[in-house]
């Protein structure tokens, strides 16, 4: 039972490090897909304008530029309260507690990064996702209506009246930007995405955040939302509508409110990480020394998915597997910075860029210790410096231990701080010897494949 047990262990571990690497390969494709199609856009632009201008001999226009966006959340909010205002209303007093509401608006989309588009008459037009791209836009707008919202209900009354209201529409999908301007820089998107959102704006009621079944698949595990009905969307059929009325009670302070607690923090986190594994493996790719065979963006890939994959099995919580992906992410991106001390350099880096997406200074004291653990020889002092000191040795386990081994014989040899392959061969054999796995996952998948690798590195030695 407890072989057949470590097989499936292998098989799981194998797979998912296979899917690991074609998700990979797909996301540089996308990218660079991506990429292409928007140069080739500004250059048909470009071109464009250049005819047109030659043409009417016309002075030259500002240069706009066209980006396209896999996905963005875009919001329309209607303001209602113009039609309710009377003679013996003041004006002025309205009006200026309108301007208080635009500038209130204006803080929250700032607060959930989420960009303002512009103001139609009395229709609020704005975008998660854009200019910067990032998978939590959806989560950001959602957040960011409710405390529209919310701010709205708590408005103090003029005269006993409550003048403004909100009817919110939002949706998810592509969208192309077009951005102008040099000093300021002004966003105009188009596209399906847009005109459903403004649709759905359309049929939303005073008071509700309509969205898109598309945004709702995005959103429903954080949020508690009731089916509102159908829309005819032409080419497409009928979209499903739903009604966002709060955070999920587990992930809520109160019942339905806005106010997140720790677990949709945690929960949010652990989809953020996508955005800043791709900032850190792009940094990576750039900026990592030629040398560096074995320290390089698939090491640390590996490493992430391998301290999951431990973590998992011994029975960490949601914030642990967080702070050891994250610690996983950063252990080695020092080595942009030195090869030499790389591990301090990494922590140097968690508390300069992590702060940003709100990492508390708890969880970046705890980051830096678990990274400051993979410093050798490893001496770990819990279980979360257990599990990335055995995710960062995983390969002394491995069937391919001797040609990763290689990798990092030819990274120390380039830079002077090794000897003859026969040299490293014996440092490796007293290394990978006195060796020993800390957690049960981690001894149970690997130590028996690393006895065979100590017989085989034994019979690689040349004896003086």
């Amino acid at each position: 039972m407890g072989q057949k047990q470590d097989e499936l262990l292998k098989r799981i571990q194998k797979l998912v490090r296979k899917n690991q690497e074609l998700y990979d390969k797909n996301e540089k494709l996308q990218k660079s897909h991506t990429e292409l199609s928007e140069q080739a856009d500004m250059i048909k632009q470009e071109l464009k304008e250049s005819r047109a201008e030659a043409k009417e001999g016309s002075a030259p226009k500002p240069v706009e530029r066209i980006k396209k966006y896999k996905m963005a959340t875009v919001l329309f909010a209607y303001i209602t309260g113009f039609k309710h205002l009377t003679d013996n209303d003041s004006s002025e007093v309205v009006m200026d507690q309108l301007d208080e509401v635009l500038i209130e608006f204006d803080r929250i989309l700032k607060k959930y990064k989420i960009h303002k588009i512009k103001t139609i008459g009395d229709t609020y037009m704005a975008a998660g996702g854009i200019p910067e791209k990032n998978i939590t836009n959806p989560i950001d707008v959602i957040m960011a209506a409710l405390e529209m919202n919310i701010f709205l209900n708590q408005l103090r009354r003029i005269d006993g009246k409550r003048y403004w209201n909100l009817s919110l529409g939002i949706h998810t999908g592509p969208v192309t930007a077009t951005i102008s301007g040099k000093r300021k820089i002004s966003y105009d998107i188009k596209g399906d995405t847009v005109n459903i959102a403004h649709r759905m704006q359309g049929v939303s009621e005073s008071g509700k955040i309509l969205i898109s079944v598309m945004t709702y698949e995005l959103i429903k595990e954080f949020f508690v939302c009731d089916y509102y009905g159908r829309m005819p969307v032409k080419y497409k059929g009928d979209l499903e509508m739903f009604v966002v009325q709060g955070i999920r009670p587990e992930f809520s302070m109160r019942e339905r409110g806005v106010m997140p607690n720790a677990m949709f923090n945690t929960k949010f986190k652990l989809i953020q990480f996508t955005d800043i594994q791709e900032l850190i493996l792009d940094r990576l790719e750039k900026e990592l020394p030629r040398y560096l065979y074995y320290h390089n963006v698939k090491h640390t890939v590996d490493v992430v998915t391998e301290v999951e994959l431990i973590g998992w099995a011994e029975g960490l919580d949601d914030e642990g597997i967080l702070l050891l992906k994250t610690a996983a992410l950063f252990h080695d991106v020092g080595h942009t910075i030195s090869y030499d001390e790389h591990e301090f350099h990494g922590t140097e880096l968690v508390k300069k860029l992590l702060p940003a997406y709100g990492y508390t200074e708890e969880q970046l004291e705890k980051i830096c210790n678990i990274i400051m653990a993979t410093k050798l020889p490893p001496q770990p002092s819990d279980i979360y410096q257990e599990i990335i000191c055995d995710a960062d040795l995983d390969y002394l386990g491995r069937s391919d231990m001797i040609p990763v081994s290689n990798t990092l014989y030819k990274e120390l040899s380039e830079q002077d701080k090794i000897g003859t392959l026969n040299d490293w061969n014996k440092l490796q054999l007293k290394f990978i010897s006195a060796h020993t796995y800390f957690t049960k996952t981690a001894r149970s998948l690997r130590e028996v494949n690393k006895q065979k690798q100590i017989e085989r590195i034994k019979k690689l030695i040349v004896e003086d």
